[in-house]
């Protein structure tokens, strides 16, 4: 693909993960793990293409819905998501922006957030 025909702005539902999992006769929480892996790719080949913008929309509203231990982990995936890729994203000059209602998630994410958003409030390469 040459650069004149790639997208500025890219978008992307993240859903799946469960029946892939399944699909595998894996937990559920194996096809989230998978899920963070694939935005890591897909976040490098942003980066390597020159997309300006992308959007994750990673947890609705109905997620609240799901299990309680489910539910748990995915916060648990997040967090943890947060705290090792936000140095990456910020020594590749990736800027991190989260949209939605974030004082619904727990306290400690809610922190995690804030402090990578500002850690990387002033990055170019892709937001």
């Amino acid at each position: 693909m040459s650069d004149s025909n790639v997208p500025h702005h890219i978008a992307i539902i993240m859903d799946g993960n469960g029946r892939w999992a399944k699909k595998r006769a894996l937990p559920r929480f194996a096809g989230h793990k998978a899920g963070v892996e694939t935005v890591r790719r897909v976040v490098k080949l942003c980066v390597e293409h020159k997309v300006k913008a992308l959007t994750l929309f990673a947890f609705s509203s109905e997620n609240w819905r799901r299990p309680e231990q489910e539910v748990g982990l995915l916060m648990q995936l997040l967090m943890t998501a947060l705290e090792i890729e936000v140095k990456k994203l910020h020594k590749n000059n990736i800027r991190l922006q989260i949209i939605g209602a974030l004082e619904a998630f727990p306290e400690k994410l809610q922190q995690l957030a804030v402090k990578a958003e500002q850690l990387t409030k002033n990055n170019t390469a892709l937001t």
